[in-house]
């Protein structure tokens, strides 16, 4: 097919039925952007010739040099299958993990995928990533198995052999989608049976008919028909390719005349003769034919047998590609004609794929449904716009409905607007009349140079006018060097016009509250902000296309302008009742932080600019600006980390920085008393005896500190002597802590909802969130058992840090009953309790939050702690009292100036009475809590929780050996390894602490020459076992350890390593065995 004129291209965006929007999903290397240059060389944009080795959508040099791509790429291709003529929005997507958030736009945006999976590798951690991603988008995917070459060229298999493996390749990846579906259906039994057995006592049986809609399909997975969601060739949604030789194919395009009346997710039952020892009729027909190629012209180059069978399929091969040296180039040429790979994957994407007039209904409720807002729950002029989603009409009456996923920068040069076009032969003209008269106008300043006494007026005019030309230059250079962001955005519904009036709605959001107050769509609030497209461009490649007057519904663009509106993503639309979409889903979490500095202090501000630009152009990247005055980068690895170094020097700051070590996250907490020693000896009674005696020793050192007893109690007293708190710290038990990491949405939203109810307004909450709130307190119920942690869910007083955190605060203080965190669920009326306890209840709570927030081992947060207030007692003077009636009037003014957000007027009141020499009293109390909560954390055993990372490595086994080395010298562990059937390579699952992840996959390359490259992704935290504070105290330690305890010990490592970082105090021996210096004149 030949290249597409753009003119044709805006055409065909009008038939909405014709249109795919897709994505190329899959594993690295596995082969997206090779399959992405054969479908753009059938648009005649590249050779042929060049399709898998030019990588056209990989844009930057970096892609190039690596191999790998890192940035999604989108293009628009024109295809034709019969009369009808079909409009193709393709997206290439990355494969690293470190690039998933790239996935995530992608997905957004498109209808349907293409999942590539490797003949010879199969289903990756990548490819399982991609799929549940693309199933919670309710996007639809199709399959293409890559490289089957590589079975023939590499493996060696016989065409039976490669049949069964392709089997089981088919079996895994629908595996994989079998689970997700199992997963969606007994979700949707248990809310259905959950809402059926509350709405009996509520009385609400009218809502049953509704809900008998939904419940029917979702009964049992028996009753349910998931044919549609498997793989499988019988229904033409599979492919078998190999895009570097450029060939593919489906079933549905071969002669196979059977068919079979039996349903099946495998190839094993579609194509299969009855005859025993026969083989199957995909093997004979199809795989036969593809290896006898393969032999002839790869391994024996057999020219006649070559001949014979390009004269069989009545094929052109031109006599260059015969006489080749490389019999790639003719197997190329052979199978591009015989089994095109671009007519069978778009024919299967126009067939397979739905367009965007067929987005589902459930679809567009899970877009709409913000946070823990039901769809039901939304104003009923918002429910109104489903139909403009399902109708997708491109007509100027619809609402404009605009997603945009991301914001990437391009050059003032790349812009549509900024590019040369063709001249006419009347500008032609134009330009060599006026060529003509410069070269006139310089032979006559030659002449004026050699005579300068008949110089004129004019001619210093002339002279005046050039040298303000020369002046002018410098500006526009400058201006052609700044970076312009263009919006990578989805039109949803309506018409995008340049100039026309819009809204950018940001994730927070309310369309009921914009409705309420501003019913007629007047002056609206500030979270809705008016903004202007610029231009609008089509194809978003190496090259965008010319500016268009419009973009029409159901079509993938770039829009212009939108960058002082837009950080990241946005919803855009003509209608405030619209609501924004739902946060984009992020495989990978930005967990590795360097902290950077100019080379140059002079080059701050520059540096600061240039870090804004990269957090806008990066969805994943996170740009801040720490206590310390460090301005860090958040970034998702290593790889990406490189990357966003890059653009900062060349692109954004472009100037010399200086980046730090990894700064890595630490966790800290707290474990039970441990049992043995250090030498796995029991712990006898005289060294627990030992420890306390210990402990109270240091306490008589300071006799007006916090007092320690035996149980880790802690009681400590203000300043002033006003107040005395007892905590206690208890570790939680791991199940627990992990729930709570997970829940920190619910357990936000319970803080909202308390908030609100302090303030005397009320949140509306949907029937599901109630319900998670419900389930998330059930678990924390079984989580917490036994006698210590009797009625504990009950008596929460807050969680931290920043109030979601994953650590607890209890109320054990005798008679003070407060309102309850799980107010949502109860919604009962506060009970009454004392006023003066209630008066500085959020001090109390600030103070765990400060405690909790930088632990005393390395000020790192903690994770995983309780803390129990056991007493709280105040002795509140009497003059304080006298005075409180006194000044009233100046105390409610100042309360009504300072309210806090739990406190009330009441705790102002006493922050400006109960001042004295030590400061307002609620900022000693916070101090108290802080100090206590601290100080019962070092009561009990400490330790040091590090990221990691889950590693997963396939190699060979001549390299086993040595990437067990690498794991091992890394304090890597080895969970489990497995050889992947009908291949030599293993599979090694393993942990690896993120603190000794930087240069690893350089490091594993270089051991095993390229054998073997792990993907590394965020897992969990997890406790290191030793402790950072052990000193050997038992004889047997001695003897195992020696004097000093030589050993390296891990954690003590970790939290010096912090320490120094953040200028705190390290206890270390600069010097150790020094020795006086004897030089050698002295021996003599």
């Amino acid at each position: 097919m030949g290249h597409t004129s753009l003119e044709k291209l805006i055409r065909l965006q009008k038939k909405t039925s014709n249109i795919r929007n897709i994505c190329i999903l899959a594993h690295v290397d596995h082969g997206k952007t090779t399959l992405a240059d054969c479908l753009v060389a059938s648009n005649g944009i590249i050779s042929t010739r060049l399709a898998g080795k030019m990588r056209y959508l990989d844009s930057r040099e970096d892609e190039q040099i690596r191999g790998i791509t890192m940035k999604s790429s989108a293009i628009s291709l024109h295809f034709t299958s019969g009369e009808s003529e079909y409009l193709i929005n393709l997206i290439d997507s990355p494969g690293h993990v470190d690039f998933s958030s790239e996935v995530s736009t992608a997905v957004r945006l498109c209808d349907g995928a293409i999942v590539v999976v490797d003949a010879v590798e199969g289903v990756c951690p990548q490819t399982q990533a991609v799929l549940r991603q693309a199933w919670l988008e309710n996007i639809r995917p199709v399959l293409v198995i890559n490289k089957i070459d590589r079975l023939i060229v590499e493996l060696k298999l016989s065409p039976q052999e490669a049949y069964t493996h392709l089997q089981k390749i088919l079996e895994q990846v629908n595996a994989v989608t079998g689970a997700l579906f199992t997963s969606k259906v007994l979700e949707e039994r248990a809310v259905k049976e959950a809402e059926l057995e509350g709405a009996v006592p509520e009385g609400e049986v009218p809502e049953l008919s509704g809900g008998e809609q939904v419940y029917d399909w979702s009964a049992g997975l028996e009753e349910t028909d998931d044919s549609h969601l498997y793989f499988s060739p019988d229904q033409g949604n599979v492919v078998f390719a190999s895009a570097f030789d450029s060939w593919g194919f489906r079933c549905a395009h071969c002669v196979i005349p059977l068919q079979t009346h039996n349903h099946t997710h495998t190839i094993t039952h579609t194509h299969k003769i009855s005859s025993k020892g026969k083989k199957p009729l995909f093997v004979q027909l199809v795989l036969d034919n593809i290896w006898s190629l393969y032999d002839a012209v790869v391994t024996r180059r057999d020219k006649e047998k070559v001949e014979k069978i390009v004269a069989s399929l009545g094929l052109k091969v031109m006599a260059r590609d015969l006489r080749h040296s490389d019999p790639k180039v003719l197997l190329s040429a052979i199978c591009s004609q015989w089994l095109p790979l671009s007519q069978a994957v778009l024919s299967m994407v126009c067939e397979r794929l739905p367009s965007p007039s067929e987005m589902s209904a459930e679809r567009v409720e899970k877009l709409m449904s913000v946070g823990t807002r039901r769809f039901d729950s939304l104003p009923e002029k918002t429910q109104q716009l489903t139909q403009a989603f399902l109708d997708c009409v491109s007509e100027d009456s619809a609402p404009v409905i605009v997603f945009v996923s991301k914001m990437f920068a391009v050059d003032s040069k790349a812009l549509p607007q900024n590019k040369q076009r063709p001249l006419t032969q009347e500008e032609l003209a134009q330009r060599r009349e006026l060529a003509r008269q410069r070269h006139a106008e310089r032979q006559a300043t030659s002449q004026i140079a050699e005579d300068p006494d008949s110089a004129s007026a004019g001619d210093a005019d002339a002279l005046c006018a050039q040298t303000e030309a020369l002046s002018v230059k410098p500006a526009e250079e400058e201006e052609e060097k700044k970076e312009h962001f263009i919006a990578f955005a989805r039109v949803y519904s309506g018409v995008v016009r340049r100039g026309q009036r819009v809204f950018v709605l940001g994730p927070k959001y309310d369309p009921a509250l914009t409705l309420r107050t501003h019913p007629r769509y007047l002056s609206l609030s500030c979270s809705v902000s008016p903004s202007l497209p610029h231009s609008l461009c089509l194809s978003l490649s190496r090259f965008l296309s010319p500016s268009l007057c419009c973009c029409v519904a159901a079509i993938s663009a770039g829009i212009g302008g939108m960058e002082d509106f837009i950080l990241k993503s946005a919803t855009v639309s003509t209608s405030p009742a619209c609501p924004p979409f739902t946060p984009l889903n992020f495989e990978a979490t930005p967990i590795v932080r360097v902290a950077i500095e100019p080379k140059h202090p002079s080059e701050m501000p520059k540096l600061v600019h240039g870090m804004r630009l990269l957090n806008q152009a990066d969805p994943c990247a996170e740009v801040l600006i720490q206590e310390t005055g460090e301005h860090v980068l958040v970034t998702a690895g290593e790889v990406h980390l490189q990357r966003c170094l890059d653009d900062l020097r060349e692109r954004f700051a472009k100037i010399e920085i200086s980046a730090s070590k990894p700064i890595i996250p630490f966790r800290e907490t707290i474990i039970r008393p441990p049992k043995v020693d250090m030498v796995n000896e029991d712990l006898g009674r005289q060294q627990k005896v030992a420890v306390i005696h210990q402990a109270k020793e240091e306490q008589s050192k300071y006799p007006e500190g916090p007092q320690v007893d035996s149980g880790g109690l802690v009681n400590l007293t203000t300043p002033n002597k006003m107040a005395t708190i007892g905590v206690r710290a208890v570790p939680l038990p791991e199940e627990a802590t992990r729930l709570l990491e997970g829940s920190a949405e619910l357990i936000r939203t319970m803080e909202q909802f308390s908030l609100f109810a302090r303030e005397g307004k009320t949140l509306e909450i949907s029937q599901k969130t109630l319900e998670q709130i419900q389930e998330f307190r059930t678990r924390l119920e079984g989580h917490l058992q036994g006698w210590k942690w009797r009625n504990a869910v009950e008596r929460i007083w807050a969680f931290g840090p920043r109030r979601c955190g994953p650590n607890i605060l209890l109320n054990g203080v005798e008679g003070y009953q407060r309102p309850s965190v799980w107010q949502c669920l109860e919604r009962e009326k506060e009970k009454p309790e004392a006023a003066t306890l209630r008066d500085f209840d959020n001090s109390i709570v600030s103070g765990f939050q400060l405690a909790t927030l930088s632990g005393p081992m390395c000020e790192e947060p903690l994770m995983g702690v309780c803390f129990s207030v056991e007493s709280w007692e105040m002795k509140l003077a009497p003059q304080f009292t006298q005075q409180d009636s006194v000044e009233e009037e100046t105390a409610s003014r100042q309360g009504s100036e300072n309210k806090s957000e739990s406190g009330g007027s009441n705790e102002s009141r006493w922050r400006g009475d109960v001042t004295d020499c030590y400061g307002p009293f609620s900022g000693q109390l916070i101090a108290a809590m802080k100090e206590a909560c601290r100080h019962a954390f070092q009561a009990k055993p400490q330790r040091l929780m590090a990221a990691m990372y889950t590693c997963e490595i396939m190699a060979t086994a001549e390299v086993l050996g040595r990437v067990y080395g690498v794991l091992s010298k890394r304090e890597g562990r080895v969970l489990n390894e497995e050889m992947k059937e009908g291949t030599d390579m293993f599979i090694i699952r393993a942990v690896l602490p993120v603190a000794e992840s930087f240069g690893f996959a350089d490091e594993m390359r270089k051991r095993t020459s390229g054998l073997a490259s792990p993907q590394l992704v965020f897992s969990h935290w997890e406790v290191i076992s030793s402790d950072p504070f052990w000193v050997p105290t038992t004889e047997e330690e001695y003897l195992h350890f020696g004097e000093k305890a030589d050993s390296a010990n891990q954690a003590l490592k970790y939290m010096n390593a912090v320490r120094k970082r953040k200028g705190l105090y390290v206890e270390e021996k600069i010097v150790e065995h020094a020795e006086k210096q004897r030089t050698l004149g002295k021996n003599k």
